[in-house]
């Protein structure tokens, strides 16, 4: 079996991977700031420490680095709206929706499946994006309901 080895062809393959997403927000020195993000993962519960990957060409993730800090909203199955909002550039990603602030001032999205309030700890170069490990200092499972998944470049919903 050939498989011509490229860029796409490793980004299909690992797109069967299916991921849930995320919104990464901070409130910066120029208002508030968010992105989304699919590379997200847990890393240690001792001490409760949480992953992403930012791309090097994001034009949000700078202002978020900035400030040291950030929160996660994880989503679920009712935000793809909001997820394309926030994966699309121009726009303003916060307009018309309800918004909550964490402990450390950042906007999340009233109605997530949970929330996070992160420190950066470390950052390290790989390839084309940037590996953030970040401390949560603070955390709330909010609403019950089912993740808002991305599998093969589509949203997808889990089988009940």
């Amino acid at each position: 079996m050939s498989t011509q080895l490229t860029q796409r062809s490793f980004r299909d393959l690992l797109g069967r991977f299916a991921t849930g997403v995320v919104l990464v927000t901070a409130e910066s020195d120029r208002g508030p700031v968010g992105m989304t993000a699919n590379s997200f993962t847990s890393v240690s519960l001792d001490p409760p420490l949480i992953a992403l990957c930012a791309a090097n060409t994001s034009t949000t993730w700078p202002a978020i680095r900035t400030t040291g800090s950030f929160a996660v909203t994880i989503l679920s199955e009712e935000h793809e709206a909001v997820c394309r909002a926030f994966a699309a550039r121009g726009v303003d990603r916060f307009a018309g929706r309800e918004w909550v602030r964490t402990p450390a001032g950042h906007p999340l999205l009233a109605d997530g499946l949970g929330w996070l309030d992160c420190r950066i700890g470390t950052i390290h170069q790989a390839g084309d994006h940037e590996l953030v490990v970040a401390g949560a200092v603070e955390w709330s499972a909010v609403e019950d309901g089912s993740p808002l998944i991305f599998h093969s470049g589509r949203y997808a919903r889990l089988a009940n």
